[in-house]
Protein backbone atom coordinates (compact mmCIF):
# COMPACT_ATOMS: atom_id res chain seq x y z
CA UNK A 1 0.00 0.00 0.00
CA UNK A 2 1.37 3.38 -1.11
CA UNK A 3 2.08 5.17 1.85
CA UNK A 4 3.09 9.62 1.88
CA UNK A 5 1.79 12.65 -0.49
CA UNK A 6 3.17 14.34 -2.79
CA UNK A 7 1.73 16.76 -5.04
CA UNK A 8 2.61 16.62 -9.01
CA UNK A 9 5.07 19.46 -9.16
CA UNK A 10 6.93 18.07 -6.14
CA UNK A 11 6.95 15.28 -7.63
CA UNK A 12 8.11 16.70 -10.95
CA UNK A 13 10.85 18.33 -9.13
CA UNK A 14 12.38 15.54 -7.63
CA UNK A 15 12.43 13.29 -10.73
CA UNK A 16 14.36 16.07 -12.24
CA UNK A 17 16.49 16.54 -9.86
CA UNK A 18 17.30 12.78 -9.67
CA UNK A 19 17.66 12.10 -13.60
CA UNK A 20 20.10 15.39 -14.06
CA UNK A 21 21.81 13.89 -11.39
CA UNK A 22 22.10 10.39 -12.40
CA UNK A 23 23.29 11.48 -16.39
CA UNK A 24 25.84 13.92 -14.48
CA UNK A 25 24.59 16.84 -16.14
CA UNK A 26 25.37 20.42 -14.82
CA UNK A 27 21.57 21.84 -15.10
CA UNK A 28 18.66 23.25 -13.87
CA UNK A 29 15.69 21.15 -13.51
CA UNK A 30 14.03 23.80 -15.75
CA UNK A 31 16.02 22.58 -19.06
CA UNK A 32 14.32 19.01 -18.71
CA UNK A 33 10.71 18.86 -20.15
CA UNK A 34 9.07 16.03 -19.13
CA UNK A 35 8.74 15.10 -22.61
CA UNK A 36 12.44 13.89 -22.28
CA UNK A 37 13.53 10.47 -22.99
CA UNK A 38 15.31 9.31 -20.41
CA UNK A 39 17.91 7.36 -22.35
CA UNK A 40 18.31 10.27 -25.10
CA UNK A 41 20.63 13.00 -26.55
CA UNK A 42 20.47 14.90 -22.81
CA UNK A 43 20.01 12.34 -20.52
CA UNK A 44 21.39 8.71 -19.88
CA UNK A 45 19.60 6.83 -17.16
CA UNK A 46 20.19 3.08 -17.30
CA UNK A 47 18.11 0.41 -15.65
CA UNK A 48 20.86 0.34 -13.05
CA UNK A 49 20.35 3.71 -12.29
CA UNK A 50 17.04 3.84 -12.75
CA UNK A 51 16.46 1.58 -9.92
CA UNK A 52 18.62 3.46 -7.44
CA UNK A 53 16.80 6.76 -8.24
CA UNK A 54 13.22 4.87 -7.62
CA UNK A 55 14.96 3.70 -3.94
CA UNK A 56 16.07 7.50 -3.66
CA UNK A 57 12.88 9.25 -4.84
CA UNK A 58 10.84 6.64 -2.43
CA UNK A 59 13.24 8.33 0.79
CA UNK A 60 13.27 11.80 -0.37
CA UNK A 61 9.27 12.10 -0.86
CA UNK A 62 8.34 9.34 1.89
CA UNK A 63 6.69 7.20 -0.64
CA UNK A 64 6.76 3.46 -0.83
CA UNK A 65 6.67 2.33 -4.57
CA UNK A 66 4.54 -0.78 -5.50
CA UNK A 67 6.47 -4.41 -5.69
CA UNK A 68 5.05 -4.81 -9.07
CA UNK A 69 6.59 -1.19 -10.16
CA UNK A 70 8.05 -3.46 -13.14
CA UNK A 71 5.00 -5.46 -14.40
CA UNK A 72 4.55 -3.60 -17.19
CA UNK A 73 7.08 -1.43 -19.40
CA UNK A 74 9.62 0.57 -18.49
CA UNK A 75 9.32 4.45 -17.64
CA UNK A 76 10.91 6.38 -21.01
CA UNK A 77 10.53 9.71 -20.29
CA UNK A 78 10.38 11.86 -17.76
CA UNK A 79 6.56 12.25 -17.65
CA UNK A 80 6.31 8.14 -17.60
CA UNK A 81 8.90 8.27 -14.40
CA UNK A 82 6.64 11.42 -12.92
CA UNK A 83 3.33 9.91 -13.08
CA UNK A 84 4.59 6.30 -11.73
CA UNK A 85 5.51 7.73 -8.64
CA UNK A 86 2.64 10.26 -8.65
CA UNK A 87 0.45 7.39 -8.43
CA UNK A 88 2.43 5.64 -5.91
CA UNK A 89 1.85 8.53 -3.43
CA UNK A 90 -1.51 8.71 -3.48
Amino acid sequence: MPTGTADRDTVAEAVKRFVIAESRLSIGTGQVGEDERLTGPLLSVTSLGLLGMLLRLEDDLGVTLPDDLFAGPPPGTVRDLVDLVQRAAR
